[in-house]
């Protein structure tokens, strides 16, 4: 199954014109009761191999659910992560882009891969079972729904999921979301400020095992 790559290219312009749009869900919105996000998940690479959120040590995380065929809010959400790598500079080593799929039926490791590349050759694309991405989903209280419509054939549909984009700390624990309109300026200077508040050194340290 060919990759769609018409809508990423599109939404890149659009955004270099300050223009891109997208619509967001009413899942977007937190629910009032929701428990805060632990930001554990257990998924798998496009090598096969699993990944956790305890597998980054020292470096942020910039997480965002979503899938291939995405129109318009998944491409446009890869290309702010770009951005925000861009601004960082040299410290864009301590942030680890990462795409998380909800659409496991057609996001393969392999499409996952190739689609992440079109945006930056760090952003990471990660996939699994159908449980697994749920409990991930969860534990960010991100929400996804498989949307088909009436007559269209089964491999038809579309997905409503959260926007935005997830943060976790160099230890792996959950620290905030952006909302799908903030700025990529506004959230690199968020990251800025945390990563002048923890340096390399220092959270290198105390990841170390005790002696």
């Amino acid at each position: 199954m060919k990759i769609p790559v018409v809508a990423p290219l599109v939404a890149a312009l659009l955004l270099a014109a300050g223009m891109a749009t997208g619509s967001v869900d009413a899942a977007d919105a937190p629910a009032d009761d929701a428990s805060p996000p632990s930001g554990r998940y257990l998924l798998m690479d496009a090598n096969g191999r699993a990944v956790t959120n305890a597998d980054f040590p020292g470096q942020f995380q910039l997480i965002a659910f979503g899938y291939t065929y995405c129109p318009d809010i998944c491409p446009t959400t890869l290309v702010e992560a770009a951005a925000i790598l861009k601004r960082l500079g040299a410290r864009a080593d301590r942030v680890q882009p990462i795409f998380i799929t909800v659409d496991p039926q057609r996001d393969t490791p392999q499409v996952l891969a190739t689609y992440t590349a079109y945006f930056h050759p760090r952003i990471i694309g990660l996939t699994g079972s159908a449980s697994l991405i749920a409990r991930a989903a969860q534990n960010f209280n991100a929400r996804y729904e498989k949307v088909t419509e009436p007559g269209a054939p089964a491999d038809r549909y579309h997905v409503d999921h959260s926007a935005g984009m997830y943060l976790l700390g160099p230890d792996g624990s959950y620290i905030r979301k952006f909302g799908y309109s903030t700025p990529a300026v506004e959230i690199a200077e968020r990251i800025e400020a945390l990563l002048s508040e923890t340096p390399e050194s220092e959270m290198t340290q105390r990841l170390l095992p005790p002696g």
